[in-house]
């Protein structure tokens, strides 16, 4: 297996507190890595490790087969990032701080700054200092910066904060472009769950500056609990009915939404007895767990959501 992100032991101390403990992150070539957390699990300071932002108070990390010390510029420059807030010279436009991002990297293809700003969907803003830009329009940007010199590894943290929908969609669709057809490989940072499912090949998730867990999509998929979803608004009747008439006692109830695990009954029977009951369904179907349901089975085995 080729991994273009290792870390060994990977340890982070402020103040006496250790936040990061012991992470061995694998990141596959040409993969998606979504890396998942709480809040204040630690996701940005390994993020800040990788990037040399912050150095590590013991372990080791590797980016693309060589280890990264002081000294790794050459390593550096093949990796473009977002982290937490973009800065911006804010009276330039965002052409001009793309110009000035391609000379300090030392990147003089400068035709492809319109390729970018198309990418992201900021083409034609030639005339609009960064000042005027909505925080959504900063974060395409910032994306557009981080993507602009053609970097092997990208990594980015919440980077579809400010985004709405339909945005979310067209960097969504970016984001697998990039990796499909130039094979660049991506550690995403999100809280988002329902859209890192959505692109990942791989998560890892961390806890209290720990990781817990390291798996692919396609494995969760298919380990996932297949369960039968029930929406009605007399959902208490219905699950008295379940209890008392049906038997069914796996069961769980989300909002006015019932989600029943107990596979002895299928759907038709389930509905057959409810409907005798004068229960009202507005629709019941076959489910599968998603990603946000195995985040937080995962997360409560190791103690509680915070």
């Amino acid at each position: 297996m080729t991994y273009a992100i290792k870390t060994y032991n990977l340890t982070k101390v402020f103040d006496g507190k250790e936040v990061v403990s012991d992470v061995n992150l694998r990141v596959k070539k040409g993969e998606i890595y979504g890396f998942l957390g709480p809040n204040g699990a630690g996701k940005t300071t390994v993020i800040k490790l990788l990037t040399n932002l912050y150095k590590p108070t013991a372990g080791e990390i590797e980016i693309l087969d060589e280890k990264l010390t002081n000294q790794s510029y050459e390593i550096l420059k093949r990796i473009g990032n977002l982290i937490e807030h973009p800065v911006f010279y804010e009276n330039l436009t965002g052409r001009e701080n793309l110009k000035l991002h391609c000379e300090y990297m030392g990147y003089h293809n400068k035709d492809d700054i319109d390729e970018v700003l198309s990418m992201v969907s900021l083409k034609g803003i030639d005339k609009k200092k960064v000042k005027n830009f909505s925080v959504g329009m900063k974060q395409r940007l910032a994306i557009a910066r981080a993507i602009i010199t053609k970097p092997e590894i990208l990594i980015l943290d919440e980077p579809i904060n400010g985004l709405d929908p339909v945005g979310i969609k067209e960097l969504r669709d970016l984001f697998k472009m990039l990796s499909k057809e130039y094979g660049i490989t991506m550690l995403i940072s999100s809280h988002i769950l329902s859209q890192i499912e959505q692109i990942a090949d791989t998560i890892g998730v961390i806890r209290n500056g720990k990781l817990i867990k390291e798996v692919t999509i396609e494995d969760i998929k298919q380990k996932n609990t297949q369960y039968i979803e029930l929406v009605s608004k007399d959902y208490k009747k219905a699950t008295f009915i379940m209890d008392n008439k049906l038997g069914l006692t796996n069961f769980k109830v989300i909002d006015n939404k019932i989600r029943i695990y107990d596979s002895r009954l299928t759907q038709n029977q389930i509905s057959k007895v409810l409907i005798s009951e004068d229960i009202e369904i507005e629709s019941i179907s076959k489910k599968h767990g998603s990603l946000e349901d195995y985040f937080l089975s995962l997360i409560d085995k190791e103690g509680k959501y915070a």
